[in-house]
Order: structure tokens, then C-alpha cells, then sequence
């Protein structure tokens, strides 16, 4: 996982509480430090998605889809990708 505390320019180093104040900021960054945000937020967006979903599995939300899902296959409504 990237760091983010890499980004080390003094500019960085105040503290952002708003989305317009985050934004600002990422529009000040430099190329570099903006490749190592995106990829950074990359990773922590994808990890939260698995997080929610498997929160969204263990609840049993996706039940419903999945049966969905396999009563299509047994019928026939599916085809091959």
C-alpha cells in the first residue's frame, strides 16, 4: 500500500476536514505526489469496497440475488459470455 505520508512537501502538512478543503489540496499536489495519491486511493477504495461487501455477503443482502441468480441457470436464461 502506498504511503501517504510519503507526501512530504510542507505545503501537505495542514489539516483537511472539508471535501472542497481535500479537493483543493489534491489539485495543489505535485505530478509525483498525485501518482502516489491515486494510487493510494486506489487501494483504499478497492478495500473498502470488499469490505462492504462482504459485510453486504455476511448479512445475507445478497441472498436474494444469488438465488436470483441460480434459479436463472436452472431455467435456462443464461448464456455463455
Amino acid at each position: 500500500m502506498i504511503d501517504v505520508a510519503r507526501l512530504t512537501e510542507p505545503r501537505y502538512a495542514f489539516y483537511m476536514g472539508t471535501v472542497p478543503e481535500i479537493e483543493a489540496a489534491v489539485r495543489e499536489l505535485s505530478p509525483s505526489d498525485l501518482s502516489n495519491f491515486r494510487k493510494w486511493f486506489q487501494e483504499f477504495d478497492a478495500e473498502a469496497w470488499d469490505r462492504q461487501l462482504e459485510q453486504d455477503v455476511q448479512a445475507g443482502r445478497l441472498d436474494a440475488l444469488a438465488e436470483q441468480a441460480l434459479n436463472d441457470l436452472r431455467e435456462g436464461r443464461c448464456s455463455d459470455l
